[in-house]
């Protein structure tokens, strides 16, 4: 930690002593060793054995035993504690905590130095430096600056990268080194900067903006913001808010690599990606050429293979093909060939005569049915269809003029009628007496007899049977059943089978012209 300077203005005004009478006469120096001892003699006797002080932790360091200083805002004290009084009653200490301290103040000559040696420590709360740091955060967080979709992705070949550390310090170092290890091929851009102290913050931001407003001049892909170790007095500049702003607003991504793995900085938690140490940031930041390296062997490997595996299968395919009888015998290819494309032109030609006559048949078909739809044959048949219509139209026409005089047609006709069924009735009365007296149950009754075979058909003559058929005669009071033994016609074949009806007298109402009149 940087010491506040000397401010004689802070300083009480004090009036010598006027010089002794023994002194008077010789005005020799003090030595170093004495002058000590008198100051060391005074704060003796000026400041009490045990004093209590307040104030900030700050460049603590835990060895053996504990160093670490106690400030305020214009003040810095040491502090040691040594292990035994830390077993007695040691707190968790860090920097940025408000304690009191309880001790007593000693001079140590050797270095000049006024040292509180402490007894006892009380922790009050986090220090100024700790709450100035949660502020940032808390608005960081706010702003979006800590949103881890908002941070990129490290490219895995970067070309150039540029770096903001001191030239001076062992993180530089421990960067070159690593990166030319892994990946000569990487190259590095180094800004020279402070990384402590009251300029530290301003020159940190520059360098972060000129690389990010001249990345593709350059060839930067990416930037690594670092420095090692420190108190957290040491590593305030990394918590600038305008640092982080600058890291935000980068063009590239940025890795931060800052203090040790236990410190936290407002630029570690805005960067895209925060390494515990400059050599693991480097690491990050270069691919291991070793390992691409075998990687590429290992592709290779398994590239050869592969072509390999392909030139034996394709070394088999032309063995194959050389074992084909077309190579041994390329003219009984073409002598096969020659035949296919007879077949095949004769399959062609014979196909094609059918579509054509196909076509042909189709063509037919298709002017036959355009001369039954020609206007000519739609006119005739139009003309013949009116011409039915005509035949149609006249018949009703008659019709309808036949149908003018229906109702004396009827008028005649009911008269007609009536007078045709009385004649008629009276001739039906005539006619059932002639009929009963001429029906075949009267004339078997009068001795008659009818004879039918055995499927019911009337036997007329002797023509109509035949030896063995049976026989059923109906005489006036039953059936007899014979069997034809012979037929023989006796009488004269030109005489009739049957007496003729003699004429019957004509009924003298059989004049009457008849339904509809005479003829």
């Amino acid at each position: 930690m940087e010491r506040l300077p000397f401010d004689p203005s802070k300083m009480a005004a004090r009036r010598l002593p006027a010089p002794s009478a023994s002194s008077a006469g010789s005005d020799a120096p003090l030595t170093v060793s004495q002058l000590s001892a008198r100051i060391d003699g005074v704060l003796r006797d000026g400041i009490p054995a045990a004093v209590r002080v307040r104030g900030e932790v700050s460049g603590f360091r835990d060895r053996t035993h504990w160093y670490f200083d106690v400030k305020d805002t214009s003040a810095v004290l040491n502090c040691v504690m040594f292990r035994s009084a830390i077993r007695r009653g040691g707190v968790a200490l860090r920097d940025g905590v408000e304690v009191v301290v309880r001790g007593r103040v000693e001079f140590y000559a050797p270095q000049g130095r006024v040292t509180i040696v402490v007894e006892s420590i009380d922790p009050v709360g986090d220090g100024a430096m700790d709450a100035a740091l949660r502020a940032l955060v808390e608005e960081a967080r706010v702003l979006g600056w800590l949103d881890p979709a908002r941070k990129r992705s490290i490219p895995r070949f970067p070309a150039r990268v540029g770096v903001v550390t001191s030239a001076s310090g062992a993180a530089l170092q421990d960067v070159i080194v690593t990166m030319r290890r892994r990946c000569p091929a990487v190259g590095l851009l180094v800004a020279d900067v402070r990384v402590q102290g009251a300029d530290a913050a301003g020159e940190i931001r520059s360098a972060i903006t000129e690389f990010s407003s001249r990345a593709a001049e350059l060839g930067i892909h990416a930037v690594l913001v670092t420095r090692g170790g420190g108190s957290k007095e040491d590593l305030a500049c990394f918590n600038d808010r305008e640092v982080a702003q600058a890291i935000v607003t980068c063009s590239v991504p940025v890795v931060a690599a800052i203090g040790h793995e236990t410190d936290t900085t407002l630029a570690e938690l805005v960067a895209d990606e925060r390494c515990a140490t400059p050599t693991q940031a480097a690491m990050r930041l270069t691919p291991d050429a070793g390992e691409l390296v075998r990687q590429a062997d290992s592709m290779l490997r398994r590239i050869e293979a592969q072509a390999r595996r392909v030139l034996a299968a394709e070394r088999r395919h032309l063995e194959s093909l050389a074992t084909r009888s077309i190579l041994r015998d390329p003219m009984s290819w073409v002598r096969s060939a020659s035949s296919e494309t007879t077949v095949m032109a004769d399959s062609l030609r014979a196909a094609v005569e059918r579509r054509i006559e196909f076509l042909a048949g189709e063509s037919r078909l298709a002017a036959a049915n355009l001369e039954r739809h020609s206007p000519r044959a739609v006119n005739a048949a139009r003309r013949e269809r009116l011409g039915a219509m005509r035949s149609r139209l006249a018949a009703a026409a008659r019709e309808v003029i036949a149908h003018r005089d229906l109702a004396a047609f009827l008028e005649r006709s009911g008269r007609s009628i009536r007078s045709a069924l009385e004649r008629a009735s009276a001739r039906a009365g005539a006619a059932d007496g002639r009929l009963h007296a001429v029906s075949p149950a009267s004339v078997i009754e009068r001795g008659f007899s009818v004879t039918t075979t055995a499927d019911g058909r009337l036997v007329r003559s002797t023509s109509g049977v035949r030896p063995g058929d049976r026989l059923s005669t109906r005489v006036a009071d039953g059936n007899i059943a014979s069997v034809v033994g012979s037929a023989m016609r006796e009488a004269d074949p030109a005489a009739p089978l049957r007496r003729d009806r003699p004429a019957r007298p004509r009924d003298p109402g059989d004049s009457d012209p008849g339904l509809f009149g005479s003829a």
